[in-house]
């Protein structure tokens, strides 16, 4: 299905990102964006990407790239922001899925394959968690750019959240909202001054930042760093 005949339920900020790659593709590049771009990636794009990251800047929807026998092949999105280049794929278990050859499936394989020796970072969601399990989507997208990119826009590599951090981090994307030590004590059961010491330090490594209160310098709430941060990096 087009994108044109299901737009009045799509957000305006996904449908200026489609036209605008639209109208800066020609030939194949545009056939395969208007035609190629379906159910299982609209599904990605506004359900999982647009809530966490609040922007489409850096995202390339069927993104072109050229495999090893100089042959043009598309991956359904591209996250390219220095110095790593994203690939991540929507894959669906319909009818299209179910014909597909043995030829084809192992050709995909080796497509994902060369994608990795050329240095891309490759990750999958299938259309069925798109669908029923959105939040943990939201949060693995999260775990992916909060581990590659860190916050305020720093390229480095994060160090691991523990397992307890992982937990706060899990809830505070979940709920969707800036939250106070105090929300996430009552969220967890574990004591507030506990609570801010794991949040004191998932901003050090980068995955949360502070959200200040009456004073600048006093700090109120927290949120993941990768919501509504735009132009950085």
């Amino acid at each position: 299905m087009q994108i044109q005949q299901v737009a009045e339920s799509l957000p305006s900020a996904y449908l200026d990102w489609i036209n605008e790659h639209l109208k800066s593709r020609k030939g194949e590049d545009y056939r395969r964006l208007a035609e190629g771009h379906d159910y299982g990636e609209r599904l990605f794009a506004t359900k999982v990407w647009l809530p966490i990251v609040g922007h489409f800047e850096h995202l390339h929807p069927e993104y072109a790239v050229t495999d090893f026998r100089d042959q043009q092949r598309y991956v359904d999105f591209a996250y390219i922001r220095e110095p790593y280049r994203i690939c991540i794929e929507i894959d669906g278990f319909g009818p299209h899925a179910k014909r597909a050859s043995r030829r084809s499936f192992a050709d995909g394989l080796m497509r994902q394959n060369q994608l990795l020796l050329d240095n891309w970072l490759v990750f999958r969601f299938s259309v069925d968690d798109l669908e029923e399990q959105q939040r943990r989507c939201q949060q693995m997208l999260m775990h992916i750019l909060g581990k590659w990119y860190g916050s305020a826009g720093n390229a480095t590599l994060l160090e691991q959240l523990t397992p307890r951090e992982n937990q706060l981090l899990n809830i505070i994307v979940e709920k969707g909202t800036v939250m106070t030590p105090k929300q996430v004590a009552n969220e967890t059961g574990m004591h507030q001054a506990y609570v801010r010491r794991l949040l004191k330090s998932m901003v050090e490594k980068g995955y949360l930042q502070p959200v200040g209160g009456a004073l600048a310098t006093r700090i109120r709430s927290y949120k993941p760093t990768f919501v509504y941060e735009r132009n950085k990096g």
